[in-house]
């Protein structure tokens, strides 16, 4: 398995959930040291065969480099899980091109060239790859319009991948959150008052965490999801079904 952005939040808990399998042996990348030396940790105590890699998802050529890693190391590799992401928000009329650029090198572009450096190994295995997107893919996402636009090219690229690869038994799919507590977007949700507004608008009423999206990437990877090719999954517990309410249909006010 190679696993982006596996120092903190998402990936992190996809690889300590999937040491908890047992026999994992995986790559984990991110730009994080200590943080990635962490989950290394951690995911050795569990069991697994770890090899980490520090690099920036943004150089075009750590993607092959990676799943040489794991080809050398392990012999073979079975899934992917590209999931390393960045926030930089700035309304579209301000956003410089350096900044748009760079939200898709880091969400779009290296999913299609990890998939693109282990075909070979993923159709020998009948693998699968899993990315991470996000709700914005879907909603427009004020002032992430690259952010946005990022996550739902990277969205059709996966569609993309699943119509090409899948005859050769590569299943790939998307898992998007919906508004999660991680290190990365912690420092949005510190304001009790705006934490407490923001889960008042999901059905479920409250954040989720990277515990829930471990388990729909975990879920999309396994033999349960064997005839699952193509598809983002939405883990937003139920936010993006809730426009009528959220603006007052059925209540008298619209």
């Amino acid at each position: 398995m190679i696993i982006t952005g596996a120092a903190s939040g998402i990936g992190r808990a996809v690889a300590l959930r999937a040491a908890t399998t047992g026999n994992l042996s995986a790559v984990l990348c991110d730009l994080n040291r200590q943080g990635l030396e962490n989950t290394e940790r951690e995911a050795r105590e569990l069991g697994a065969q770890i090899i980490t890699r520090i690099g920036d998802l943004a150089e075009a050529d750590l993607p092959s480099r990676l799943v040489a890693t794991a080809e050398r190391e392990f012999g073979a590799l079975d899934a992917i899980v590209s999931n390393a992401g960045v926030l930089r928000g700035a309304p579209l009329k301000d956003l410089s091109v350096q900044d748009f650029d760079f939200q898709f090198a880091i969400h779009t572009r290296p999913t299609w060239l990890l998939g693109k450096a282990a075909y070979s190994l993923l159709e020998a295995s009948k693998g699968a790859i899993v990315a991470t997107a996000s709700m914005s893919a879907e909603h427009p996402t004020p002032p992430l319009g690259s952010y946005a636009a990022s996550k739902a090219a990277l969205v059709r690229l996966v569609e993309q991948m699943a119509i090409e690869w899948g005859p050769a038994g590569i299943r790939s799919n998307c898992v998007s959150p919906g508004p999660t507590l991680t290190p990365m977007t912690a420092h949005g949700y510190a304001d009790a008052a705006r934490r407490t507004s923001r889960e008042l608008t999901i059905p479920l009423r409250r954040l989720g965490n990277a515990q829930d999206i471990a388990g729909a990437v975990m879920f999309l990877l396994g033999p349960d999801a064997a005839f699952i090719n193509g598809v983002n999954l939405v883990v937003d517990g139920g936010l993006s079904r809730n426009l009528m309410p959220i603006s007052g249909a059925g209540t008298g006010q619209g």
